[in-house]
């Protein structure tokens, strides 16, 4: 059952990673914005999951298809690191250790947002349940 759940959790994901690169474009010699603001956003949501699910009481299946799965299928590690490498075969040096900087970075910084989202959440949750 958690794989099957697992498994529908990365195709949504999958999806929803297709659908906003299809919002964006760009062009060989710019920043791959589409990666960058997915890796980002999967980053927050993964850091919110991760708090999150330590104050709630959820199932593992659902642990698991949200952080596993979506998130799994969602964030794009392999497609940052082959548009890195095509920046770097292009000559494009500097935007190739720019994307890579930014990348690591926001993408830290928004698991650290997710977290913090979370908290807050939760404890705006403790506050009104009594």
């Amino acid at each position: 059952m958690i794989w099957f759940v697992i498994a529908v959790g990365g195709a949504l994901g999958s999806v929803a990673r297709y659908a906003i690169g299809l919002a964006f474009s760009h062009e060989r010699t710019q920043l791959p914005y589409a990666t960058l603001a997915i890796n980002v956003a999967g980053s927050c949501l993964l850091g919110f999951l991760a708090r999150w699910f330590v104050g709630v009481d959820a199932s593992p299946a659902m642990r698991l298809g949200l952080m596993v799965g979506v998130c799994g299928g969602f964030t794009t590690f392999s497609a940052f690191s082959l548009e890195a490498m095509q920046l770097i075969e292009s000559g494009a040096l500097v935007r190739a250790g720019l994307y890579a900087a930014l990348s690591v970075v926001i993408c830290v910084a928004a698991t650290f947002a997710g977290v913090a989202i979370a908290r807050a959440a939760l404890a705006a949750a403790a506050g009104t349940a009594h």
